[in-house]
């Protein structure tokens, strides 16, 4: 990644939804491991709000050059957030702006894209780490090969794909779907937590998708 003029890119990342404890209210929050992993890729992080009236105007203003959906959580937990991760996505397609989706962010983008998910209670793919076999599709490293983390019970098969979405990235043992990539936007997702690992790997994903915003 070119950071010649030393200029950090502003990376908007999506939150998750929790109740207050002793408090009568909802609160946004995200993992502390998103903000040591933009540091070591030279990112600002931006958190977006999922109660403010209008996220693409907020992007807007504070002039965002990629995009994160987070991980955490279900489709369907919450309908704030699931709408705000939709306008986050309009967004992203709209201004064509680089955006990743990270294990819920990926099921949100599969089925904003017209895809489905299934239920799978796979110890396999619940805190469990597994190897995923990459294909040339979205090539980030040199592996062909590659062990990953995984917190996920929603699985995606190949017939499952929303529409003009391409796998790059497949579980070793059941085939499933651990990476995709848009044929037509600069939009991936992918089902294990980079920020939980923060390894070579991840560092690499992040260049890939980001890396023609300072060229």
């Amino acid at each position: 990644m070119n950071h010649m003029n030393n200029k950090k890119l502003v990376i908007g990342i999506s939150l998750r939804i929790v109740n207050a404890e002793a408090y009568p209210e909802k609160r946004d929050v995200l993992s502390q491991d998103w903000p040591k992993l933009f540091e070591k890729l030279n990112y600002f992080p931006l958190l977006i709000p999922n109660s403010i009236e209008s996220v693409s105007e907020f992007l807007d203003e504070m002039n965002v050059s990629g995009l994160v959906l987070s991980g955490g959580d279900n489709l369907g937990d919450d309908k704030t957030r699931d709408l705000t991760e939709i306008e986050i996505i309009n967004y992203a397609i709209s201004n064509k702006i680089p955006l990743i989706g990270i294990c819920r962010g990926m099921q949100a983008l599969n089925n904003f894209f017209g895809g489905s998910l299934q239920k799978r209670d796979d110890p396999e793919h619940i805190k469990n780490n597994h190897i995923i076999n990459l294909s040339k599709d979205f090539s980030f490293n040199n592996n062909n090969s590659m062990t990953v983390n995984s917190f996920h019970n929603n699985i995606i098969e190949s017939e499952d794909l929303g529409k003009d979405l391409k796998s790059f990235a497949a579980h070793e043992g059941d085939n499933t779907i651990e990476g995709f990539v848009h044929t037509n936007h600069p939009i991936i997702g992918i089902m294990w937590h980079p920020e939980r690992n923060p390894d070579n790997n991840s560092i690499q994903l992040f260049q890939k998708i980001f890396s023609k915003i300072n060229e």
